[in-house]
């Protein structure tokens, strides 16, 4: 048991000024025992200090894991790099790592995650960094934000924009890590891991050998030990020639509100009938229309939000099967989970590492991108990824950003309105009282992914409201399918103050979308 330690004797491995890369997807593979035991360390020593954090998806949640929030203090944590960070409703307390970055106390950055995780590859590779046209054009280039979501970051540019074969890039240098903090379900006694019990494998792979490779400190989190030679190398996912240290936690949650469930981790298979279908709505209205542009045999990427109820479109349809789903954290096939376990799958066909999963995204091998919007403005520009009057309401980008540079179609699903009164039945949807305000703006407060580059590259662009399917053409947003009891020139051209206009031979949406019983979608 040579490489067990404590999480207090782990901890006190850490330097100060160190480079810490942390493998978690909100609670999701989280090591968050071993980054409490670094808070609780600062606290009593004052050390380690000025650490920079690096995490391709968040760590923690609101919900019980804190995860990044344990090390969120002046002194411990100097600049953190973040493809997502913690977020919830405002109904519960801001996280403390969101206060740090509002009040300008720690240089935080919001990095697309699959560039996070070519980060860890290049630098293990001593690769000369990153080149990548994910982000041209968004908050991602520095032409905009370069990333930078304070005052602090925005002193210390981490992208430039370079020429590079006659074409324009944008370049991440390399950040090396000195400390890998990762987790696993089980460890042998020579620090061989395996994940039976997770719900991806997540990057950790990646950042231990982006770690080792420049001789830093890697410690993984388990829930449990065996004996030397006991574990099947065929499931061994990181190899102990890459594990410096192991500590413990039994109690690891293993994802955001669940202890432990076999069907997350693929242990077990869930009859197609346990699972629940989506709640007779507006929001299902406006998923059952995005479901109509799938076919037979197509594989979809998936976001958080009313997107994430397209596959229970399908399976109350019969089509179960029929698409092939891809999220970020890297399960592909089976049924994405909702709610507290979104980011997961039940009846997955295959979990892939994220990095790999990213490779495929970055790509553009998939048919099509369900996500969601928090704001559209006259250009398509969509803003998912701040919200400057509560911004732990946003995660951040994640994987937004990387999903949507080269994807061949994506489908944006979003309420036209805020706060609107909408009133629903068979025959119709009326607004019977108008919102407070319209998500159809003149220019979107975050540029998270950027129309008038997809025009010219030639993607097939959709967003799909309760009101209206609208489409992204050379003269701006196209209403082009109408829902019936809408009526168009009050509810969709003068509740975006003219920002949206209505193609001459635009159609009615079908009713069978409005029922509370399946409608016949047939792929």
């Amino acid at each position: 048991m040579g490489k067990l330690v404590s999480l207090s004797e782990a901890a006190a491995r850490i330097p100060d000024d160190a480079v810490v890369t942390v493998s978690s997807s909100s609670a999701l593979g989280c090591p968050d025992a071993m980054l409490a035991a670094i808070g609780a360390r600062f606290d009593a020593e004052g050390h380690p200090r000025n650490l920079t954090t690096l995490h391709p998806i968040a760590a923690g949640d609101m919900y019980g894991v804190k995860g990044v929030d344990h090390i969120a203090k002046d002194g411990c944590l100097a600049t953190i790099i973040a493809g997502s960070y913690p977020s919830g409703p405002s109904s519960l307390p801001m996280p403390e790592i969101w206060r740090m970055v509002t009040e300008d106390r720690v240089a935080a950055y919001n990095v697309p995650s699959g560039i996070m995780f070519d980060m860890h590859r290049d630098v293990a590779a001593r690769r000369p960094g990153v080149l990548t046209k994910v982000g041209l054009e968004t908050f991602v280039d520095p032409i905009r934000e370069g990333c930078a979501m304070n005052a602090r970051a925005a002193a210390r540019p981490i992208v430039s924009r370079v020429e590079f074969g006659g074409d324009t890039w944008l370049h991440f240098p390399n950040i090396v890590p000195d400390v890998a903090i990762i987790r696993a379900t089980t460890a042998d006694e020579t620090g061989n891991l395996t994940y039976e019990h997770e719900g991806a494998y997540l990057g950790a792979l990646d950042q231990a050998i982006a770690t080792r490779n420049h001789g830093g400190l890697v410690i993984a989190q388990v829930k449990r030990m065996t004996a030397a030679g006991s574990l099947r190398p065929h499931d061994v996912h990181v190899p102990g020639h890459l594990v410096d240290l192991i500590v413990l936690a039994p109690d690891q949650k293993q994802t955001t509100g669940t202890d432990y469930d076999p069907a997350i981790s693929g242990e077990i298979m869930r009859p197609w009938d346990s699972f629940s279908l989506a709640e007779h709505g507006v929001e299902k209205v406006i998923a059952r229309r995005a479901a109509m542009e799938l076919r037979r045999g197509m594989t979809a990427n998936l976001g958080f939000g009313i997107s994430a109820m397209v596959p229970r479109i399908l399976l109350e349809e019969g089509h179960a099967k029929a698409v092939t789903w891809a999220i970020e954290q890297g399960a592909v096939g089976g049924m994405p989970l909702t709610g507290f376990a979104f980011g997961c799958a039940s009846n997955a066909d295959a979990f892939m590492p994220s990095p790999n999963q990213f490779t495929y995204f970055q790509g553009g091998g998939f048919d099509m991108s369900f996500l969601s919007f928090l704001e559209v403005d006259v250009e398509g520009n969509v803003n998912v990824s701040k919200l400057g009057k509560k911004p732990y309401l946003t995660a951040g980008c994640g994987g937004f950003v990387d999903i949507t540079a080269h994807a061949k179609k994506i489908v944006f699903s979003g309420y036209f309105e805020a706060g609107a009164t909408l009133e629903l039945t068979d025959d119709g949807l009326r607004v019977a009282t108008p919102g407070k305000f319209t998500k159809m703006v003149p220019a979107v407060e975050h540029v998270t992914f950027a129309g008038s580059r997809a025009l010219r590259t030639g993607q097939d662009v959709l967003y799909v409201t309760e009101r209206c399917v609208m489409r992204l053409t050379e003269t701006g947003l196209v209403a082009t399918e109408i829902t019936p009891g809408i009526v168009p020139e009050r509810d969709i051209v003068a509740a975006s103050e003219g920002r949206v206009r209505v193609a001459e031979n635009a159609v009615e949406m079908p009713k069978s979308l409005l029922r509370d019983a399946p409608m016949g979608l047939s792929l």
